[in-house]
């Protein structure tokens, strides 16, 4: 296993990291067997953002006794309420959940504590310039949590964080279907500077990779596979599948990311995406890929451009498409929706069932999606 220093946290995680989420449904002995092994492999990272009790209780149990092996990002805003996941800012409730994972977990402090999914400049603002930002600081200058992380999907959000000097890194989500605009296909240029031009990287996804550097905030990184749409030809925006070794090395050639935080529902899984450390240089080789890949992604699939905007419900249809993609690939494989990608989505201003059906979105659209259409799919699916 290799290690990377996160940022000025100065913690040398492991490149392949645990992101503990799909465990939440896994037996107690299944997690023990997960936890064990990922140990053996060196994995040294994990993230915690589930609040409910039990798979928090399962996790803190499987690292009991080897607590100093293993840093835990703890996330300070997810809480449990009527038996069910909550994003909040309510100072006393946050309170209450970070004990309550402290407890879980046997131990004093959290090694990260992040600030949980922040992907609106206005929130950021208005959670850490209020009593949840002082609940934060207080937390750190305490020894409770010793560094500060945030997690977002939003670029601009992160690049808020990074000059806010209160946050010390950052779990953010990295693939290149969302860093992307359709793939060149000339290799020199793939990654080149192209501003809002077409078939070029997102120009704030890669402004935030170049701050994050320079501010040495180092990036764990989350949605590696895309919710396992990279990895599916039919459902990959660029026509042709990845491979996860191809994926995890995407994430980690971008600039500041230390650790690629993946899933693991099973051994095999477990195995399968550490195998990245002993993988040839040609079986990394993304790019190779890409540049032969159709220069425009398949007809009728959302590349999250957002292209389609502006929105005369006010939808932000890009996050919808986004959210509902995530969780339509498990839904398809018989898994339940997953309760973070649900939270993701209601958590949005407004949802897709505010969609008035006037189609001004649809001739906007580079690649013909039914938005319409894929609106009232996500209404069905997230209710």
């Amino acid at each position: 296993m290799e290690y990377r220093r996160l940022g000025r946290t100065g913690l040398m995680v492991s490149e392949i990291g645990f992101g503990c989420e799909w465990l939440e449904h896994a037996t107690r002995e299944t997690v023990q067997k997960i936890v064990d092994r990922a140990t053996e492999l060196g994995i040294n990272i994990m993230d915690c953002w589930m609040s409910d009790p039990a798979v928090r209780s399962n996790l803190g149990d499987a690292i009991l006794g080897n607590r100093d092996h293993w840093y835990v990002q703890g996330h300070i805003g997810s809480a449990w309420d009527g038996a069910q996941y909550v994003r909040t800012r309510d100072v006393e409730k946050c309170k209450v959940a970070f004990d309550d994972i402290l407890s879980r977990f046997h131990t004093d402090h959290m090694d990260l504590g992040m600030v949980h999914y922040i992907d609106s400049p206005a929130e950021f603002e208005q959670a850490m310039g209020g009593a949840y930002g002082d609940y934060v600081r207080d937390l750190k200058r305490e020894g409770t949590i010793g560094s500060v992380g945030m997690s977002t999907h939003n670029p601009i959000t992160g690049k808020m964080a990074v000059e806010s000097g209160d946050v010390d890194m950052l779990l953010f989500s990295v693939n290149p279907a969302y860093d992307m605009k359709p793939a060149s296909e000339d290799i020199e240029t793939l990654f080149g500077d192209y501003g809002d031009e077409a078939n070029a990287m997102d120009p704030d996804r890669m402004e935030l990779y170049r701050m994050a550097e320079a501010s040495d905030i180092g990036l764990t990184v989350m949605k590696c596979f895309g919710g396992s749409r990279l990895l599916d030809p039919e459902r990959s925006p660029f026509g042709v599948a990845l491979t996860p070794a191809q994926c995890i090395h995407y994430a980690l050639t971008r600039p500041a990311v230390a650790s690629v935080l993946l899933g693991f529902r099973s051994l095999e899984d477990l195995e399968q995406d550490a195998s990245y450390e002993t993988a040839t240089s040609e079986e990394r080789d993304y790019a190779s890929v890409l540049a032969a890949a159709p220069e425009h992604p398949v007809s009728g699939l959302c590349t999250y451009c957002g292209h389609c905007a502006p929105c005369a419900a006010g939808i932000n249809i890009a996050q919808v498409n986004k959210f509902y993609d995530l969780a339509e690939v498990q839904v398809s494989k018989g898994f339940d929706l997953p309760e973070l990608v649900r939270g993701h989505y209601r958590a949005l201003d407004v949802t897709a069932e505010a969609c008035i059906g006037c189609g001004a979105c649809e001739p906007r659209c580079p690649f013909d999606v039914p938005i319409m259409e894929r609106m009232a799919q996500a209404t069905r699916l997230f209710g």
